[in-house]
Parts: structure tokens; C-alpha cells; sequence
């Protein structure tokens, strides 16, 4: 009797999933200090959460997304929103981020409740996180300390996990906090205000060793990321040699990425609705219809207001963005506002490609259209007319975008005909690899070829020309 149900088949991205799915915080196991103004340096544990926001310029719509998206942001962290506030001011308040009445009714919201800890829809300075704490007797973290959080989280490469713990010691340096007044300074003598004998310290407070600590840290991890950063530069330099084209997918955080690498490559990456869930590049070969090879690198998602400490960081991943022959600029289409999407995006490349000058090609791709209704996708048709419109999940598109991206990456420069004989043929493998060919015949003499080449492989063919070279 034969046995006719097959395996299941896994991919990797399936594998990540399920990994990632199985591992859950469990709530009641901190050994954190129950007076949050005592504690110097906490591991993020986000439970009960509320969060909070300032609208200071824009529409109430845009406000509103900004804090949907915090509150998405949360919940990808594993936690559990439970209320949020917004307040009109024309700039955040220097001193509590919100105004004090605001404050008091952000104290009543937690009461209520019952929340362990409040986010903020920004970047608070070290005063405004400590006068909030103090006031609201919670635990108060930030946006950026929100995003740090989920990196850390879903960083799985040795890479992405020095990247991300210098972006983390990079936040934490300035807002590192001592054990009480009475041991933030320890100095001795008439500087101690006459405390005199008893009032001399060691020299170092615990709070500088700590930040000694953190910047010789800081520095191994550059170290690291720099020689990391020599290996990927080697690569690519292996792949320009050999005339491969490359396309770097970038856009927003959830906006399908790495579901578009899965529709044009069958990578079986992981896939999740989730913000984040990519951190770690992958790059996969993939060929055009007429035979040229090139490759697709999945990159990490931006969102609106990317920490500065994270696209320092991840430098040397973004690299791989103004390196590319060609960026595929992935938008969600079932947003609220892709528009803003584009511009957030875009600011960072603009930030990044400063310093490698200008930045490739850009081939905008709406994805998620089966998840749009017939109004947005009119709109954004009209806004975006040169834009390829696919849906990633039901491959609605895909052959066109291929093409696309075929007509948009650069051509090897020289046109050949060659006429190689039978025992070359290495070099009939390598002009198939590395150049474009045109036409091919078999002849008696050899493998008669008419194939465009890069200068890289030009001279090893040149012997084996017909006629004149032609650019």
C-alpha cells in the first residue's frame, strides 16, 4: 500500500514565523525597582499601555494616523493599548512633553486603566521622560525607544544585532540616571559643600563608569559593523565585476516588501502583518525574460519619523540602497495616507544619499491593490501615473512589474559578434551569465554569438570577434 500524502514543504520565512509566534513576554516575572525615578537602566517590558500625543501642525487626520500607527507600533511590541490622547499645542511643552492639565488627565486615564506605561507619540529629552515619570508614577517611554525595542527584537543576524544594540546605547548614553541625589556626585573636601571627611568619594560615580562602560561598548560595536561592513562591500564589488545588476526593494514598514521578493523570486522569506518584520537583508538572484541575471535585496521598512539613532546605525545595511542599478519603491496602497508614506521614505533616502551622491533610479510600485477600494486605486493612479499597480498576495501584476524592471536596468555597453569554438565553452557560460545575448547559433566552427558585454569580460571575448566593435 503506497503512502500518497506528501510532506508539508516549510520555507525559511515559515520557520522565522513560527519562531517568532512561539516566543511571548510573560507577565510577573520583572525584578525591575518599584520606584521608577531610582532606575538607571531598564529592559523595555510593555504590557497595559497608554498612549499619548501632541499635534502641532497638519490636519487632525494626519494626527490621528500618527497615533493609529504608535498604537500599531505597540501592539507589534507585544502590548495592549488600551487608551490614547492627543493634544493641540503649537510645540511640544519643555518640561512634561503635554501641558500640566493634560498631565492630569493623562493620570487619570492610567488610573482607570490600570496601565503600567505610557508612550509618547515623539522623542522626549531626558527632563521631559523624568518629570513625566515623576508625575505619573508609571513607566514612560518614548517612540524611539518603542522602535528600538521592536528592532531588538526581530534582529536576527550578527549584523542586525550589533546595529541595533548601537542604536539602543546610543539613545540610552545621555539619559542614563543616578541612584538618588546624595550619590550623583561623589567629590570630597570643600567642593563637597563642607561635608569634608566621610563626603569623599572614589573619584567615579557608578553613573560615569557606566557611561565609560557604554562608550567602550559603543566603540567595539563600530568596529565591528565596520569590518561587517568590508565583507558586504566585498561582495557587491564581486558582483559589479561580474556585471550583475542590482535592484534594492525599499519602502515602508508593512507596505509588502518581502511578500514582493516572495511573487518575483520565490525567496519564502518571512512574511507577517506586523511593522518591522524584516530587518535583515536578503538579497536573491533573479533573471529577466531575455536571459540577464540580476539581483533583489529586501531592506528594512522607514516609517515617519525613523530615529536618527537607527539610520546612523544601519548605515551600512542602507548602503546597499545607493549601491543598487535601480529601487524598486514599494507603497501600500490601503493606507490612509501613501502619500506621507513616499515622503518619509524618501527623506531617508535623501539623508542617506548625500553621502554617496545621487540616488539610483526610483520605480514606484502600489502593492496591496486587492486590499484598496476602486476609489483609492483611481486616486492614486492620478497621482502616481508612472507607478506599477500590483497585489503581491494574489500576483495581480507581477509580469508587468518584471518587465518593468527589466527595461529599467542598465545594459551591458559593448555589442559583439562572436564566433567561439567548442572547447570555449566557459566563455559561452559566461557571456549567457554576465552579458546580454542577442541571438545564438551553432555553426560548424563554433557557437556563432550576437551578445552585449560588460567592459569586465569584453577583452577575454575580443579575440573571438567577427567584426568592429560597436558601443
Amino acid at each position: 500500500m503506497t503512502n500518497t500524502m506528501t510532506e508539508p514543504v516549510f520555507t525559511t520565512g515559515d520557520l522565522d514565523l513560527e519562531e517568532r509566534s512561539s516566543l511571548r513576554r510573560v507577565v510577573g516575572l520583572s525584578t525591575e525597582l518599584t520606584d521608577v525615578t531610582e532606575v538607571e537602566y531598564r529592559r523595555l517590558r510593555l504590557e497595559r499601555v497608554v498612549l499619548v500625543g501632541v499635534w502641532t501642525s497638519g490636519t487632525s487626520t494626519q494626527a490621528n494616523a500618527s497615533l493609529h500607527e504608535l498604537a500599531r507600533l505597540a501592539e507589534t511590541a507585544g502590548s495592549q493599548v488600551l487608551d490614547g490622547l492627543v493634544q493641540r499645542r503649537p510645540q511640544p511643552d519643555p518640561a512634561t512633553y503635554i501641558g500640566s492639565g493634560k498631565v492630569d488627565e493623562l493620570r487619570a486615564a492610567v488610573h482607570a486603566a490600570e496601565a503600567d506605561t505610557v508612550i509618547c507619540d515623539g522623542e522626549l529629552s531626558p527632563g521631559q521622560l523624568r518629570q513625566l515619570e515623576d508625575k505619573l508614577k508609571v513607566k514612560v517611554i518614548d517612540r524611539t525607544a518603542l522602535i528600538l525595542d521592536i528592532f531588538a527584537q526581530h534582529a536576527r543576524s550578527r549584523d542586525g544585532k550589533a546595529q541595533v544594540e548601537l542604536a539602543q546605547l546610543s539613545y540610552l548614553l545621555p539619559r542614563l540616571r543616578g541612584w538618588g541625589e546624595a550619590l550623583s556626585r561623589q567629590v570630597g573636601g570643600r567642593a563637597a559643600g563642607g561635608v569634608g571627611i566621610g563626603g569623599r568619594g572614589p573619584g567615579e560615580t557608578k553613573i560615569e563608569l557606566d557611561r565609560r562602560r557604554i562608550r567602550t561598548r559603543m566603540a567595539k560595536l563600530r568596529r565591528e559593523i565596520g569590518a561587517m561592513k568590508q565583507v558586504r562591500d566585498t561582495q557587491r564589488g564581486a558582483r559589479r565585476r561580474h556585471e550583475v545588476p542590482s535592484v534594492a526593494i525599499v519602502g515602508y514598514t508593512n507596505a509588502g516588501k518581502s511578500s514582493l521578493l516572495n511573487a518575483l523570486t520565490d525567496a519564502g522569506v518571512l512574511v507577517e502583518d506586523a511593522l518591522f518584520a524584516t530587518l535583515d537583508p536578503t538579497t536573491r538572484r533573479a533573471s529577466t525574460a531575455d536571459g540577464r541575471n540580476y539581483t533583489l535585496t529586501d531592506t528594512v521598512g522607514f516609517v515617519r519619523h525613523l530615529p536618527h539613532q537607527l539610520v546612523e546605525a544601519f548605515r551600512s545595511t542602507l548602503e546597499e540602497t545607493a549601491a543598487a542599478d535601480l529601487l524598486v519603491h514599494v507603497v501600500d496602497a490601503s493606507d490612509t495616507l501613501p502619500e506621507e508614506q513616499i515622503a518619509a521614505v524618501r527623506e531617508v533616502l535623501v539623508e542617506i544619499g548625500s553621502e554617496y551622491g545621487a540616488m539610483p533610479h526610483e520605480l514606484l510600485v502600489v502593492n496591496k491593490t486587492d486590499a484598496a477600494d476602486d476609489l483609492q486605486l483611481a486616486r492614486l493612479r492620478h497621482l502616481l501615473p508612472d507607478a506599477v499597480f500590483v497585489s503581491a498576495q494574489r500576483g495581480d501584476g507581477i509580469a508587468i512589474l518584471r518587465e518593468r524592471i527589466a527595461e529599467l536596468l542598465p545594459r551591458p555597453e559593448v555589442e559583439l559578434e562572436l564566433l567561439l569554438p567548442y572547447p570555449q565553452g566557459s566563455l559561452v557560460a559566461r557571456v549567457h551569465a554576465e552579458g546580454e545575448v542577442l541571438s545564438e547559433e551553432h555553426t560548424p566552427e563554433g557557437t556563432l554569438l550576437r551578445a552585449r558585454v560588460g567592459p569586465d569580460l569584453a577583452p577575454a571575448v575580443l579575440p573571438y570577434a567577427t567584426e568592429p566593435t560597436r558601443a
